[in-house]
């Protein structure tokens, strides 16, 4: 059977990393964006992997360019406005697709595992949340407009 942690990915300094490295924790996976309505969540995640990490939460981060083009910039750019606006210290990765042809085989495999709104599959806009178990099942898929402490009990309960 298939778990999050069967997934690598590369990271904003292009090392693949692979997410069996994340294994035993509870993870938020988030598609994200610096240019987008939904940005300053990044604070809130902030704040959730923080204050939870020590109990075996993550939060990673994929930067995607899919939606408005919200997320234009290249790694070192991407890094920069998420230390110095946010001051993100959860592992980010680098740019991916979520949907299409090109999406990310670990995004292929989340959305085969907790679909969306009304039943569909694609991830609708940046900012989707996937919260994983320490097994590395998907426990449930939050839509972008659901903000990070909002989530907070989901998470708690896995822990």
């Amino acid at each position: 059977m298939t778990t999050a942690f069967d997934f690598s990915a590369r990271d904003l300094t292009g090392t693949e990393v692979p997410l069996e490295r994340f294994r035993g924790q509870v993870l938020l996976i988030v598609n994200t964006a610096s240019k987008c309505g939904f940005t300053p969540q990044y604070a809130g995640l902030e704040k959730l992997h923080v204050e939870l990490s020590g109990r075996g939460f993550a939060v990673l981060g994929f930067p995607c360019n899919q939606f408005g083009a919200q997320e234009p910039g290249d790694a070192a750019e991407i890094a920069s406005f998420c230390r110095l606006t946010y001051d993100v210290n959860f592992p980010l990765f680098g740019k991916v697709e979520v949907n299409g042809a090109g999406a990310h085989p670990l995004y292929v495999w989340l959305k085969t595992q907790a679909k969306g709104f009304l039943g569909t599959s694609s991830i609708k806009w940046n900012f989707t949340k996937f919260l994983v178990d320490r097994g590395g099942n998907v426990v449930r898929r939050h839509g972008p407009a659901t903000k990070p402490q909002a989530i907070r009990s989901g998470i708690e309960r896995l822990l």
